[in-house]
């Protein structure tokens, strides 16, 4: 899957940069950490490929925001103090891709390979559902019913 999250981007263009600062942030980790830690935080989601972190903490490392070093035969990086700056100086960007993680991890908790077996028939109900309320529109003994037909549909899926 790498950086996409079901055919929507999960990071916009430097978050990943942003996103690892703020994992270091909590203290060392080495890449496979991050990379867990990543997936972990998007509910399964995102999966971060070693192609995508390792360029990158080179690239933060070569900006002097972070350091590695060796511990136990494992590379581990650190923060900076250049990198704690770049945190303080991004707070908002930080605090909106946490935000959306959450979401996503809200949302991944039901995504597993074995529900892909009932989107068709979702998607369908969905689209039937959709041109129900355009048809209903304005009429109120309509919308009625197909709020009713929607809250039983939900309730029935919601005993099984």
């Amino acid at each position: 899957m790498g950086g996409l999250a079901y055919g929507r981007r999960f990071f916009e263009s430097g978050e990943v940069r942003l996103a690892i600062l703020s994992l270091l942030s909590d203290g060392p980790k080495h890449g496979y950490q991050l990379m867990k830690d990543l997936e972990e935080r998007s509910g399964g989601l995102y999966r971060a490929s070693a192609g995508s972190i390792y360029p990158t903490l080179q690239q933060l490392e070569d900006e002097d925001l972070i350091r590695s070093d060796q511990q136990d035969g494992k590379r581990v990086y650190n923060l900076t103090d250049a990198g704690r700056s770049e945190l303080e100086k991004n707070a908002d960007g930080v605090r909106r891709i946490w935000e959306r993680a959450q979401k996503w991890e809200e949302w991944g908790q039901y995504m597993h390979p074995e529900i892909f077996s009932v989107l068709k028939p979702m998607g369908g109900l969905m689209q039937a559902a959709w041109r129900a309320a355009a048809r209903a529109s304005g009429k109120n003994d309509l919308e009625e019913r197909v709020r009713e037909i929607l809250n039983r549909a939900r309730q029935e899926l919601d005993q099984v």
